[in-house]
Formats: structure tokens, sequence, C-alpha cells
């Protein structure tokens, strides 16, 4: 059973950690937000759209998705068009005097937090392709041990991103480092859009 719970651990860390839309919004909402407790929305609604994404995976949703190119094909290309966007809307986005306007309220924080986990092809196939399929080697009540591994590293992992981003806040006053964490998180996102692109067409 321990080694089911590393697995899981260690699978779903490989996967959160990289740079990506839906950890630059919560990277954001720590930093710009005048106290921790005011991100959490952000966090919660985050953690609650992965746990979702997981459990059907592990359901056996990810069986029935990879094996329908007309579904994936179409996850894929809204997805795409998303991420396009949003590397655009972070390539633009100017903190500094502006903060208080990046700082989004509770509603805001909730429909972004789960556009960015819902609409981003490259975590749904993370999810769907990677979790669930890994999954699939595990029977019964290891199964959900090990969905249960890689939720409670979504949660964990967003609730950290927040902290940091509130300490980096206070660090960066003026915001200018926060221009430039931006502008490389805007490449970092089209590049992943770019690579799902490539492959939809190949």
């Amino acid at each position: 059973m321990i080694a089911v719970v590393l697995h899981g651990v260690f699978l779903a860390m490989g996967l959160i950690l990289p740079l990506g839309v839906q950890n630059v919004f919560i990277f954001q909402q720590g930093a710009y937000q005048r106290r921790f407790l005011y991100a959490l929305p952000a966090v919660i609604m985050a953690s609650i759209c992965d746990t979702l994404l997981i459990s059907l995976a592990v359901g056996g949703v990810s069986v029935v998705v990879l094996a329908s190119p007309v579904i994936k094909t179409i996850l894929i290309s809204i997805g795409c068009l998303f991420l396009l966007y949003m590397g655009w809307a972070t390539w633009t986005s100017k903190p500094g005097k502006e903060k208080d306007g990046q700082a989004f309220p509770f509603k805001r924080q909730i429909i972004f937090a789960a556009s960015v986990s819902l609409l981003n092809p490259h975590a749904i196939l993370d999810t769907i392709g990677v979790i669930g399929t890994s999954s699939l080697q595990y029977g019964g009540g290891e199964r959900w041990v090990f969905a249960s591994s890689c939720i409670s590293v979504s949660w964990i992992w967003f609730l950290g991103l927040a902290a940091a981003g509130r300490m980096f806040g206070r660090i960066d006053a003026s915001g200018r480092l926060m221009i430039v964490i931006n502008k490389i998180s805007a490449c970092i996102i089209w590049a992943v859009a770019i690579l799902l692109i490539k492959n939809l067409i190949t």
C-alpha cells in the first residue's frame, strides 16, 4: 500500500509542478491579494477541479476519452484556443500600480480558477492520459488510494503556491519582478499550446 501512495505522490508531483496556466493564476492571486485568505477561493476551486478530473479519470472516463479520437480532438482544440488567449492575457497583464485590479474578487476567482483548470488541455491530458491510465494497474481499494494520493498533492501544492506568491508579493512591492515572471509564464503557456497543436495536426 505504501508503494501505491508513493506512486501517486511522485506521479502527481511530476505533473503538477511544471509552470502552467493554472499554477500561474494561483501564484498571481497569492501575490496580488492583500491577505493570504483572500486567495483561498482560487486555491480551493482549482483543487476541487483537480479532484474532479482525477476522480473521473480513475473512475474510467480516461478509457472512453482516449478511445474516441473525435472527443479527444475537440477537447484539445478548445483547450488550445484557451491557452493562446491565456498566454496573451498573462503577457499583457501589468502589476504594480494596477496590482489591485489584478486581485480578483471572490466570484471572479471561482470562475477563472474553474476555467484554467477545466479548459486546460494540458491538465486534462495529464489527468486522463497519465493518471487515469496509471491507475488501471490497480484494482479496488488500491486504485482509490492511488487517486487520493494524487489529489492530496494537488491541494497541498496549490496552498503552498499561493503562500509563495504572497511572500513574493511582499518582496516585489513595485511589481517589476512579477512582470518578468508573467512574460516567462506567457511564453511557456504558448509553447504548450503550440506543441499540442503540432501533435493534433500530426
